[in-house]
């Protein structure tokens, strides 16, 4: 099953190394086709809080939104939250629900449910909820390194940024210090 990108241009012989992307392995269960042969999903994006924070472009293909134009990405429509979880692993709903609930009252967040998680964007991303075998790993980005034993894997420096990972098994541990380093997250994300 493949896909492209009509703003990269996969598979439109711009150069040898463009190539087709295969679709996500959770489109796949869902029945979903290639992205020119199926219609749009609706619109499945949920903003919550007050109005703001509105990204700067959206694909017109797969209709997903991004901080820059044009921005690569595998381009396949965002599901529902109801698609989303209807194939994923009973833990990751109550930990979703608890991230969200503990960060309503940062601000506008935009919900983007795609096959390999969930999104969770200002304009730009800010954190990434990623169901895994037996937990959610829970990314975001700070302009600093925690240090904590509840960090699960090598930050990564970008030099401005650093990308941190914690292992979430269940809604119990979305506590406040996570949901600190989430907030903090979001307040560095351009609006």
């Amino acid at each position: 099953m493949l896909a492209r990108c009509p703003c990269r241009g996969w598979g439109r012989g711009r150069s040898a190394s463009d190539r087709w992307r295969p679709e996500p392995a959770r489109a796949r269960r869902l029945g979903a086709g290639p992205v020119g042969e199926r219609p749009l999903a609706p619109r499945t994006f949920q903003w919550t809080g007050h109005a703001g924070g509105v990204p700067k472009w959206v694909c017109p293909e797969c209709g997903r939104q991004f901080a820059r134009t044009r921005q690569g990405h595998e381009c396949a429509p965002a599901m529902s939250l109801e698609e989303y979880f209807s194939t994923g692993p009973p833990f990751e709903r109550p930990i979703y629900e608890a991230v969200m609930a503990g960060l309503a009252h940062v601000g506008p967040i935009h919900v983007e449910p795609v096959s390999v998680g969930i999104f969770l964007k200002r304009s730009s991303g800010f954190s990434e909820l990623r169901p895994m075998t037996k937990w959610v790993a829970v990314s975001f980005s700070l302009d600093r390194t925690v240090r904590s034993s509840r960090i699960a894997r090598k930050v990564i420096d970008t030099g401005t940024r650093r990308y941190h990972v914690v292992n979430v098994r269940s809604a119990d541990e979305v506590d406040d210090e996570l949901l600190g380093w989430l907030a903090e997250s979001y307040t560095l994300s351009p609006e």
